[in-house]
């Protein structure tokens, strides 16, 4: 039966004479007691008219419509979205027509609360050639699908820590902005955000209260910027905010002013209030490149600026800047020449027995040269090695080098010195570095103990329990371990006793002044005895004068390194200087 607004029951299907009544009959029960048991399949029926004649329990668990609400109204009224509503209309109207059918999709409906549904919608047509054609919508519910997609988007857009978008998403927005506002001519800012000594805060409280200030720092960061424009998270302690429609360098510079009184304030982490700093570095678009690797390159280099001036600074791009820039891309290019043809090279400096004369170990110091032969100073060429992400394949060089070295050395009067190598901070990162050393050390038929490592005490205290793991491991292998420029870090001697080294080298700094001052003779006496009382071997680094010499024979030193005893010197002149020590 059916009254104005459709039907109440269930259509019937008409499959024609072919068969008998009872079987049409039975079909028909058969169809709709199959739709009717598929949870998932939401299947609605409409008329020529589009009113619902036909609603299972799946429809309304996936729209939010009754049987009762739906029947008889029409299909645009309950699920189709405004901006779909004409198209719907001529689709059906077509299909009744011209019999073009309307195609399978995945499509956004409408729930009875508004909310849009994730569908694959398919259609049937039958009764086709009848004034009584009927039109069947089978929808199968993406949600799920949608919700793991909308998770793997977060995953592969969103930093995890902070929610704010990742630099990937970062660099797909700003590369559609450039592009915008090339045609617009329009200016964009982009500002690289680097938190000033935040490593100090990590080591000393632990990565748990490092990871609540970078969350604190965020959301405070956020809290003063447009919902226009783009804060995210590069990586670490980085951020970069992108800024649009800025009102000249002048509204960029009291944005920022007010970002750092923002940080200013500080941050309560347990029930202490932390202050924490940045530095920011500005690039313009198009003044200072036109596209996201120029900007970004740009704005990291005039951040560097922004820190070597004092920290807690904002330092817009300019053109010593970029000559800067370019001579970090010149020194970048020539370290990685010299790795592709092995033209670097080793010098080594003797470490001097204060007791006996003798020669007991030697550092190894890495030196570099241009295509002129002249040398670039570590002191340039090492920290562009740091930021280029060139330090660990020149520490590999080192390593293999120096026991090359050393195998050449063996049969000589050379054979029982050891090499001391220093390692970088992020060499530290390689869960594999005690492995791959004591590998090379046994393909070139050394032993451990013919093979020192040299490490400043940033590097060492406060790394990873898996980090200070490697370095027992080679340790107690015979590897010697030695605490590089001690005392101009975290100077923290209780962790002397904890840490797996062999022995201190005291800063050169340390020697100088207390040439001058008593104070600082002071201090270097207290590390040397605390070094001693903890079984470790003392080394001072810098001795240039004979009174120099003097001094720390008399404080009880153990080895000396400096120029009074020998400059560093390449491997071929090691043995002709060894001979004169005899």
């Amino acid at each position: 039966m059916q009254d104005d607004n459709g039907p109440t029951h269930p259509p019937k299907l008409d499959l024609g004479n072919e068969y008998p009544l009872s079987f049409v009959e039975q079909s028909e029960q058969k169809f709709f007691e199959l739709i009717e048991s598929l949870p998932m399949v939401a299947v609605q029926g409409y008329n020529r008219k589009r009113q619902v004649i036909y609603w299972n329990d799946a429809s309304r668990r996936l729209y939010g419509y009754s049987r009762e609400e739906a029947y008889g109204q029409l299909l645009e009224d309950l699920i189709i979205p405004d901006h779909m509503r004409e198209d719907v209309i001529k689709a059906h109207q077509s299909w009744l027509d011209r019999n073009i059918g309307i195609p399978a999709e995945e499509i956004e409906l409408k729930h009875k609360d508004g909310h849009l549904v994730p569908v694959y919608s398919s259609h049937v047509m039958i009764k086709q050639n009848t004034g009584d054609c009927e039109m069947f919508c089978i929808d199968i519910s993406l949600q799920e699908q949608k919700k793991a997609k909308d998770k793997l988007y977060k995953m592969a857009s969103f930093d995890d820590l902070t929610g704010l978008p990742n630099r990937r998403l970062m660099e797909v927005e700003l590369s559609a902005r450039l592009i915008e506002a090339e045609r617009l001519k329009r200016p964009i800012a982009v500002v690289f955000i680097d938190l000033d000594n935040f490593k100090i805060i990590n080591d000393t409280l632990g990565h748990h209260y490092g990871d609540k200030l970078l969350e604190a720092v965020a959301k405070a960061l956020k809290s003063e910027i447009r919902t226009s424009d783009m804060l995210s998270r590069f990586g670490g302690d980085e951020f970069v905010l992108l800024i649009f429609d800025f009102d000249g360098a002048e509204g960029i510079h009291e944005l920022l002013r007010r970002l750092i009184g923002t940080l200013d304030r500080g941050f309560m982490l347990g029930e202490e209030r932390f202050q924490v700093s940045a530095s920011f570095g500005i690039s313009l678009f198009p003044d200072d490149g036109s596209s996201v690797s120029q900007l970004m390159r740009n704005a990291d280099a005039a951040m560097y600026r922004a820190k070597e001036t004092g920290k807690n600074n904002i330092c817009f791009f300019t053109s010593d800047i970029n000559e800067q820039l370019a001579h970090y891309q010149e020194i970048t290019a020539l370290l990685r020449r010299s790795l592709a043809d092995n033209s670097l090279q080793l010098y080594f400096q003797p470490q001097i027995n204060l007791k006996n004369g003798n020669i007991e170990s030697c550092e190894a110091l890495l030196r570099c040269f241009d295509e002129n032969a002249q040398a670039v100073s570590p002191a340039i060429f090492i920290p562009i090695a740091e930021k280029s992400g060139l330090i660990n394949r020149v520490g590999d060089w080192v390593i293999e080098a120096a026991c090359r070295q050393l195998k050449a050395w063996q049969g000589t009067t050379l054979e029982n010195t050891r090499v001391d190598i220093n390692l970088s901070g992020k060499q530290l990162t390689n869960p594999h570095l005690a492995d791959q050393i004591l590998q090379t050390l046994q393909d070139y038929g050394l032993t451990p103990f013919h093979l020192g490592l040299e490490l400043t005490e940033n590097e060492v205290v406060g790394g990873e329990e898996w980090q200070i793991e490697q370095l027992e491991k080679l340790r107690l292998s015979g590897v010697h371990i030695s605490i590089d420029d001690f005392g101009t870090g975290y100077s923290s001697l209780v962790y002397l006793r904890k840490l797996p080294v062999s022995s201190i080298k005291i800063d050169r700094s340390f020697l100088h002044h207390a040439m001058e001052n008593d104070s600082d003779m002071a201090i270097m006496q207290a590390m040397i005895t605390v070094g001693h009382r903890l079984g470790l071997s003392v080394v001072v680094e810098g001795v240039e004068t004979p009174e120099q010499d003097t001094l720390v024979r008399s404080l009880g030193c153990d080895l000396a390194q400096g120029f009074l005893h020998a400059m560093p010197m390449p491997a071929d002149q090691m043995e002709p200087f060894m001979a004169g020590k005899t």
